[in-house]
């Protein structure tokens, strides 16, 4: 059983290296060249190096080694990451932070994360792809066709699952691992003097040195640690331990080498700084270490198109987006789905980031705003979530938390330099998708308060089951009742209309709860409120699907009179009109009726048979 144990682990943590660390594993394609283009004729100096390096190893040790990989995958929600996950913990605990201001920052947190799907897959597979210039600068024409290639091929890929996709490129990380690793090893063996900069005194002093001109400095070096957010993300795809068992057994020690190793070069070479990662190659390397890197940047993009598929999930099972389709990509880790809308959308948006900037100096200006943002929001949760902690254990670790959220506080304001260059899309993108979350979650309250108004109480329903005033037909109908007090609309309206009742009345309410997955053993209840009216009330986790057929299965157990052949389920079509008189804003009520319109149909997200299907229309005034 242990054996069995460790090699699932091991077979989690190949499939963890080709989705979860492509984006930090990419990283010296770019960054360490982006510090020296920071500051204008800033040279690679032995002082400039020393400093640039000690910046990138404490940053890689603090951001993501102790924040993200000690403290944050701490923070699971039963086995569940990513900000949603987090808001929902942070909520559950009753922290210090007010509920309204939980939920706007966890949902700004997602906006955010959303719009870095886009960016990273355009960056990074851009990045990889330029290196054809530097074989040859005839090839320069045909990168922008080959990354929309690249793109398509990546985005159909999708569907395979998270974990048959994570298995593919696995192997393809590990040797690029390996790769750069070497690389660094050897250039590190010619100039040994770069391991000073494993002193963190290097780091000030390069700061000291260039004053505010380091914050550019600072904006290229977050660009090592952009992968902390899709991390945490994923962690529902792989879990904790085989997540750590990567970064620490691999990744870790391959990127500070590779690093280090683009130090020494410069310290030999100075003119070499405009390209170090594949100047440090031998010349007959060049051309299998482009293809590597092209690679490598391809599986780069999985981390965030997976993290966005967990996150968009979350943001519907919690109401904060309308229904889509969701497809379970494994029958044994319930956390890999794929969203087919989700990532159609991020397909279209990335190929017209690719387009629009046409190179990655061109998207490095955009790049890293959202991100940084995103990732002092989990930190800002996680410490709400330490200080909740009794533990003593858990005030030690706040402390370290409050000191590595100094450190993001600094990149934040490196970062925000580059707002005016391109910086300002992610965030406004961000700030619309945080108004199209707030209005769904608005909308459906507004929704939900008139038909509350107008419900039926039950005792007036179990004077009707109990009387003779209606006919009686054979058989069971289920209806759909999002609230667990009154009567549904659908119902009401079939008394009114028709005065017929079913022989068996099943009112389902289905609630989510603040965990991603309930206790089985808790999840249904029955309560037979009158003879042949019965009351099943479902608590979900926020990530999993609802199937009603199954979950009246399940209340069969606990007495429900359940005959799927002779069962009907209807379900209530709200139609919604603009005219009424709630609190929301003219443009905002025609945002939500345009998403309800196009939401997927009730019959198809809570997985009702074909035919056995009614839905009873309404017209709603918000």
């Amino acid at each position: 059983m242990h054996s069995s144990l460790q090699s699932a682990t091991r077979t989690l943590a190949l499939g963890a290296l080709g989705v979860v660390y492509g984006d930090i594993g990419t990283s010296p394609l770019y960054a360490f060249r982006s510090c020296f283009a920071g500051i204008e004729d800033m040279h690679p100096t032995p002082a400039n190096v020393l400093g640039i390096l000690s910046l990138i190893f404490w940053s890689l040790t603090t951001v993501i080694s102790v924040m993200y990989a000690g403290f944050i995958l701490r923070a699971d929600n039963r086995g569940e990451g990513g900000v949603l996950a987090l808001m929902e913990l942070v909520r559950a605990r009753r922290a210090w932070l007010p509920a309204s201001a939980v939920v706007t920052l966890g949902l700004f947190g997602a906006a955010l994360f959303f719009s870095d799907g886009a960016l990273t897959p355009a960056i990074t597979v851009l990045s990889a792809v330029e290196g054809l210039s530097v074989m040859s600068p005839a090839l320069g024409a045909t990168v922008i066709p080959l990354v929309i290639i690249i793109l398509l091929v990546l985005f159909s890929l999708q569907k395979r699952g998270t974990g048959r996709v994570g298995g593919l490129f696995g192997p393809v990380m590990v040797a690029w691992f390996v790769v750069i690793a070497v690389l660094g090893i050897f250039w590190i063996a010619r100039e040994p003097t770069v391991l000073a900069a494993l002193n963190p005194v290097y780091a000030f002093r390069f700061l000291g040195a260039h004053g505010g001109q380091s914050l550019f400095v600072l904006a290229a070096v977050f660009l090592t640690v952009t992968g902390g957010e899709a991390l945490y993300a994923d962690m529902g795809h792989f879990g904790r331990r085989p997540i750590r068992l990567a970064l620490y057994g691999l990744v870790l020690p391959s990127l500070v080498l590779n690093y280090f190793g683009q130090g020494a070069l410069a310290l030999t070479n100075p003119q070499t700084v405009t390209s170090p990662f594949y100047l440090m190659a031998p010349e007959w390397m060049l051309t299998p270490l482009v293809l590597l890197a092209t690679a490598a940047a391809i599986i780069a993009s999985q981390a965030v198109i997976s993290g966005v598929y967990s996150i968009a999930h979350q943001a519907m099972q919690l109401g904060y987006l309308p229904r889509m389709v969701i497809v379970h990509s494994s029958d044994r880790a319930a956390g890999q789905i794929y969203a087919p809308g989700a990532n159609r959308i991020l397909m279209w948006a990335t190929i017209g980031l690719v387009l629009a900037f046409g190179s990655s100096a061109g998207l490095a200006g955009a790049y890293g705003v959202a991100i940084v943002c995103a990732m002092l929001i989990d930190c800002i949760f996680v410490m709400t979530w330490l200080a909740a902690q009794p533990e003593r254990k858990a005030r030690a670790m706040l402390a370290g938390a409050g000191a590595v959220m100094i450190v993001e506080i600094s990149f934040l304001a490196a970062n925000s330099l580059k707002i005016a260059d391109g910086g300002w899309l992610p965030l406004a993108a961000s700030l619309v998708l945080l108004t199209i979350m707030l209005t769904w979650r608005d909308g459906r309250f507004a929704a939900l308060d008139l038909l509350l108004r107008r419900q039926m109480p039950v005792r007036s329903l179990v004077s009707l089951v109990t009387g003779a005033e209606l006919n009686r037909v054979p058989g069971t109908a289920v209806y759909l009742d999002s609230g667990s007090s009154g009567v549904p609309r659908a119902l009401q309206r079939t008394i009114e209309t028709h005065k017929t009742l079913h022989e068996r009345i099943v009112l389902l309410t289905i609630e989510t709860g603040d965990e991603p997955w309930s206790e089985k053993r808790r999840r249904v209840t029955v309560q037979e409120i009158a003879p042949g009216l019965y009351r099943v009330v479902a608590r979900c986790g926020f990530m999993e699907s609802r199937s009603i057929p199954s979950l009246l299965a399940e209340a069969e157990s606990l007495g429900l009179p359940y005959r799927p052949a002779e069962t009907i389920y209807v379900v209530g079509q709200k139609n919604i009109l603009v005219t009424g008189r709630s609190g929301m804003p003219r443009w905002r009520k025609r945002l939500y009726a345009l998403m309800a319109r196009n939401s997927q149909p009730a019959a198809y997200h809570y997985g009702l048979p074909p035919g056995r299907v009614i839905e009873i229309g309404e017209p709603l005034e918000i």
